[in-house]
């Protein structure tokens, strides 16, 4: 939000004079209004953000203002300011539609943090707004965002779609990397024909190349009928290989050959067929570093690195972040309202570091909606590692005795310790070895399949890391 614009209304000269010198210092833009009647015509000149008035005062009380407010705007949150005895009026009013109330006398932080938490709602209602905006018209099942990292990424997604070029798209697990392969195909000449998305990493060697490839009856044991395969299927379209960086060098000397060609041959078999495909891949690898340590082939990378697009981490966008709750919450809700997020949910969530990314936000989201009970969500309602890192015990806090550990009971404390070493081994293993899944396993002492699983266990607590 730009600038936030409050209207401040009272019958003392005095309280607005020092009201809005101290809403000034916060750098809020004020308009002073000391007669009630001439209410209307100011809303419609200054259009505010906030309402801040008294709710006694000669001429129009502050329930009256508050329903000619709404009226006005119904996005408009109503602040009113109350002597102690008239409280239980203030708390009527918050019944009929004020946003909050503070009673007299006051402090300055008391009323900062109100007129802080109205304009941060304001800014969520505009955001819902826009959002919404976007989906009725299309313009948003690509990137949700409009921060400069989104708003930069999607200027190259529509730039780079309507060619034919390969792409490459990097960045870390969750960021949303098929999202933009998804765009790509989109926006692009071929959003008629198929988008078949391939994950490198699932399969191993042997399984990967029938799927990508195609098998005759009989290539192996198992195959008992002939199968055509993914890079067949998405003839006239796109193919998006996910972490390519996973392929093994034999089969990437195979995809070399038919993106160069323009043929693939079925496994078993002896005749070759055309294909005409976009690729598509991603990885969260380092692909320049295994090219130099011979992990992946050069003329592969370049091939498949015509242009290159970064998907940014969450919290490189962290603004992001409230219109991605309300994103997900209208897809997960559904057919019921979702849950009010209390001002100090949306402190913790920007203070978070986001490992997991987007992912890692969308599953905390199907989490708060699915365990909702009451309409109204709090900090106490969010997983703990999450509290565990605000309270500023991070992993590397846990076990220097850092942070407060007093909000956790002690098997808390000790499951959040634990998983914290298992993902900072976990992410350092996976660094040391450029994200290869293969090298780590040997490194741990363990099978690709087990640390596919540990992985996959980090992933539904939040800590995707790889």
């Amino acid at each position: 939000m730009t600038q936030a614009r409050i209207l401040l209304v009272d019958d003392e000269p005095e309280m607005l004079e020092n009201m809005e010198r101290l809403l000034a210092s916060e750098g809020y833009e004020c308009r002073t209004l000391q007669n009630p009647l001439h209410f209307r015509d100011v809303m419609a000149e200054f259009h505010p953000h906030v309402v801040v008035t008294d709710l006694r005062m000669p001429g129009a009380d502050g329930m009256t203002l508050l329903a000619a407010a709404k009226a006005d705007d119904p996005r408009v949150p109503v602040i009113l300011i109350t002597a102690f005895g008239t409280v239980s009026a203030a708390v009527e009013a918050i019944q009929e539609g004020a946003f909050d109330f503070v009673t007299k006398p006051f402090t300055a932080d008391q009323l900062f943090v109100a007129v802080e938490r109205a304009v941060r709602y304001r800014g969520l209602v505009e955001e819902n707004e826009a959002l919404r905006t976007q989906l009725s018209t299309g313009a948003g099942h690509d990137f949700i965002g409009s921060s400069p990292p989104v708003v930069k990424l999607m200027d190259q997604i529509h730039r780079v779609a309507p060619t034919d070029a390969n792409v490459l798209i990097t960045g870390e697990s969750g960021t949303g990397k098929e999202l933009v392969a998804r765009a790509i195909h989109r926006h692009s000449g071929r959003a008629e024909g198929p988008f078949v998305p391939v994950d490198c990493a699932a399969l191993p060697e042997g399984l990967l190349e029938s799927e990508l490839f195609g098998h005759e009856k009989g290539a192996f044991t198992g195959a008992v009928a002939r199968r055509e395969g993914l890079l067949a299927e998405a003839h006239g379209g796109t193919a998006f290989l996910d972490e390519i960086g996973e392929m093994s060098l034999p089969l990437q000397a195979k995809l070399l050959r038919a993106l160069e060609q323009g043929q693939i041959r079925p496994v078993g078999g002896t005749q070759t067929r055309d294909i005409d495909i976009r690729v598509v891949a991603a990885t969260n690898r380092d692909l320049e570093e295994a090219v130099r340590k011979g992990e992946f082939r050069e003329d592969l990378y370049y091939r498949l690195n015509v242009v290159h697009l970064r998907t940014p981490p969450l919290r490189a966008r962290q603004g992001d972040i409230p219109i991605l709750v309300r994103y997900f919450m209208e897809q997960v809700a559904r057919d019921r309202p979702p849950p009010e997020i209390s001002p100090d949910v949306w402190d913790v969530l920007e203070q978070y570091r986001w490992p997991g990314n987007v992912r890692q936000l969308r599953n905390l989201v199907e989490r708060i909606v699915a365990l909702d009970s009451d309409g109204r969500v709090t900090v106490s309602d969010l997983p703990p590692e999450i509290r565990f890192q605000s309270a500023g015990l991070d992993g590397a806090g846990v076990g220097a005795g850092e942070g407060d550990l007093l909000p956790f009971d002690y098997q808390e404390a000790k499951e959040l310790a634990l998983r914290q070493f298992h993902s900072r081994y976990l992410r350092q293993l996976l660094e040391r070895h450029d994200g290869n899944i293969s090298a780590a396993a040997r490194a741990a002492n363990v099978s690709r399949r087990t640390l596919h699983r540990w992985l996959a266990e980090l992933r539904e607590s939040g800590e995707d890391i790889g």
